[in-house]
């Protein structure tokens, strides 16, 4: 499991040595330090003593050699280990730099990623990009995707034999998963099982995505190899869970709003050791992340009564343990990464101050990262929409239950016109190739009654969502979705209502995580004012494609039924 840790060289190690015999000075020392021993779940009163990236000692002593050396009084002030998010998807709408500067602010400074958007670049490139955003004062870690969550024309191609073991390899993967295909896995997919195996072998773990499982199918999971689970929507659910022998994740997000519910139901039940719960934003859109990250769902745990040593290991020990890592990450100890927090009140999770690798973090802007160097770039779309490639040839379609949750209809209204009327929530539909070479069209119901032109090249399978009532405006959408590179654009009448650029591959921004969040403001409102009924639109462009869900999803295959795991007669019309 080392293999993917920080390799200090055989000279640093000396040096690291040297100051605690004092024959160098460290860095920093946090004098008066209170503390949170993970091990002892205790508070104790030290001195701390950090070498550049690392921290070298923990104890009493203060060191003989301080020249150069600064030192922090922390009377008064308690030290925790730095948040670690274990279930990111950093690239909502936000992308992982963004994410991180704006978590880190607020003690979040390690993270364990989704790979998901990284499939379709270069292999090369894309391993590259896994290890170097680690020059950024933060750490990255990573999944590997079993799956596309969709129905990719060249799966196949992108989920290579060669791809999954360069992947599993990578000195900054720590686990397969998330398993959303695992009805496959048990239905006898021996592909995805073989890689589950693979990634056993290689001592990491499973991550597994099981909403509404049984006992029984809990115990499947278990037997082939899944390790934890964040898909807990009740306490009870969670305890089962944890009495099969699994570590629980449990979620707060903009969709799964349920922590405080959970946690109390939890406690109701009796549950006393927290030492295999973990706490998780799971990824969630720019705007449900405005007080904050990690911070928020540690003041929840600590609000509604989890003892405040289980409740800050929730977020950094436990998680560092879970994962092999806490010889490196995860709590204060001599050999750790420098990842620590600095809060004026234990029941205060938002720091003080915060230092990542060693180093403080500030409000200062960070140098830009070079996206370019691995593909990752604005949209350059060389090819035209008409108002004839959103022709609708079937009633059939998609009727929205909620945010996420699709199943089908069919439409009594005259779906062969230009424009729909106002009068009803139903629209034109279309996923559209990032490429010009195919599309899918539909009719979809519940989106809206009044949104006239709007285009998201924002999607799971990172193609071109349409949706609207007027062709014309669906196309005057594309139109604007060209000049800015990729993003979300709103039209109505000819005119541009709102837009959020997304110039990394169309599915990012580069701006702070401010500013996109008062783009996700504006565009909701203006959704809303339109129509729009249910908790979150960014996730219902993520989902539309998304076959981990029921029941009904458009992809780039054509329109998929997820329980039949078949493609229905929507066909895929080449340009």
């Amino acid at each position: 499991m080392s293999q993917h840790l920080v390799n200090w060289s055989k000279q640093q190690l000396r040096t690291h040595v040297q100051v605690i015999q004092g024959e160098q000075p460290p860095t920093l020392v946090l004098e008066n330090a209170t503390y949170l021993n993970n091990v002892l779940k205790k508070w104790i009163t030290t001195n701390i003593w950090i070498y550049e990236d690392r921290i070298v000692y923990v104890g009493s002593k203060m060191p003989q050699n301080n020249t150069g050396c600064e030192v922090i009084d922390c009377e008064n002030r308690y030290i925790v280990p730095g948040y670690i998010e274990p279930h990111v998807h950093p690239f909502q709408l936000y992308n992982p730099q963004t994410f991180a500067s704006y978590s880190a602010k607020r003690g979040t400074t390690t993270f364990i990623c989704d790979n998901l958007m990284l499939l379709p670049l270069e292999k090369k490139k894309a391993l590259s990009f896994m290890t170097d955003i680690n020059e950024l004062p933060y750490t990255f870690f990573w999944w590997c995707r079993y799956d596309s969550q969709t129905k990719l024309q060249n799966e196949d191609e992108i989920f290579s034999e060669e791809m999954f073991g360069q992947v599993l390899d990578h000195p900054y993967t720590l686990q397969g998963g998330e398993l959303t295909n695992w009805p496959q896995v048990l239905k006898g997919d021996d592909k995805t099982l073989h890689w589950m195996q693979e990634t056993k072998r290689r001592g990491l773990k499973i991550e597994s995505h099981l909403p509404g499982a049984s006992e029984r199918t809990l115990a499947k999971l278990a037997v082939l190899g899944a390790d934890c689970d964040h898909e807990a929507m009740t306490g009870e659910e969670a305890v089962l869970r944890m009495s099969l022998g699994y570590t629980t994740s449990l979620r707060y997000s903009s969709i799964r709003p349920d922590l405080p519910d959970i946690l109390e139901e939890m406690i109701a039940l009796g549950v006393e050791n927290f030492d295999r719960v973990l706490m998780t934003t799971d990824g969630s859109t720019p705007n449900f992340h405005r007080d904050g990250v990690t911070d928020v769902v540690l003041r929840i745990a600590l609000e509604k009564g989890i003892p405040v040593e289980d409740a800050y290991a929730m977020v950094s020990y436990n998680i560092a343990r879970h994962y092999g890592i806490d010889h490196q990450y995860g709590m204060i100890a001599p050999g750790r990464v420098a990842n620590l927090n600095i809060l004026k009140d234990p029941k205060e999770p938002t720091p003080e101050a915060v230092l990542s690798k060693g180093k403080w973090v500030t409000e200062e802007p960070e140098p830009a990262f070079n996206w370019a160097d691995y593909d990752i770039k604005p949209y350059n779309l060389d090819w035209s929409l008409k108002v004839e490639d959103l022709d609708v040839v079937s009633p059939a379609g998609i009727d929205m239950v909620n945010s996420v949750i699709t199943k089908p209809y069919k439409t009594e209204h005259d779906f062969t016109v230009d424009e729909l009327a106002q009068d009803h929530n139903e629209s034109f539909f279309a996923l559209v190739d990032r490429n010009g070479k195919w599309r899918v069209n539909a009719m979809l119901k519940g989106f809206s009654t009044g949104v006239s032109g709007f285009v998201s090249s924002y999607s799971n399978s990172a193609d071109i969502l349409l949706i609207g009532k007027s062709k014309k405006d669906m196309v005057t959408a594309f139109e604007r979705l060209k000049e800015i590179g990729g993003g979300i654009v709103l039209v109505e009448k000819g005119e541009v209502i709102c837009e959020i650029p997304l110039t990394l591959n169309g599915g990012c921004s580069t701006e702070p995580m401010e500013t996109v969040m008062d783009q996700q403001d504006q565009l909701v409102k203006e959704l809303k004012d339109r129509g729009y009924t249910f908790v979150d639109p960014i996730y219902s462009l993520l989902f539309f494609s998304s076959t981990h869900l029921p029941y009904i999803r458009i992809t780039p295959s054509g329109i998929v039924d997820v329980l039949k795991n078949e493609v229905l007669s929507f066909p895929v019309v080449m340009r």
